[in-house]
């Protein structure tokens, strides 16, 4: 079952945009996104509050999440957390299944 996380990366001085700037430059994200099971990976400013960065994260399935999770890519991203001085907010989600109701695709075909 397809995993979604919204994940919040808040700082000071700018810091969270620099985690992200980082990630990618040294080639973290590019691995992450390689990964057996990885679907979505990016990084987006937030418009309200220009010390978080917020993660777009996808996996395939539990497993695919669990292999990440046990990556040396995680152990680098938990070392830049830590330089760059991060709070975290997480946020999971796992589709329902359900269809898009007529009045969400009403609404969405405005």
């Amino acid at each position: 079952m397809e995993l979604t996380f919204i994940i919040h990366y808040t700082g000071k001085n700018g810091d969270a945009l620099k985690f992200a700037k980082e990630m990618t430059e040294s080639g973290i994200v590019g691995r992450i996104r390689s990964k057996e099971g990885n679907l979505q990976y990016q990084y987006y400013e937030s418009y309200d509050d220009k010390e978080t960065i917020i993660l777009i994260d996808r996996w395939k399935n539990q497993e695919a999440l669990d292999l990440h999770h046990d990556s040396t890519e995680l152990e680098e991203i938990l070392k830049l957390r830590k330089k760059y001085n991060l709070s975290l907010k997480a946020d999971k989600y796992i589709p329902d299944n359900q269809t898009i109701t007529t009045k969400d695709q009403k609404f969405i075909n405005v």
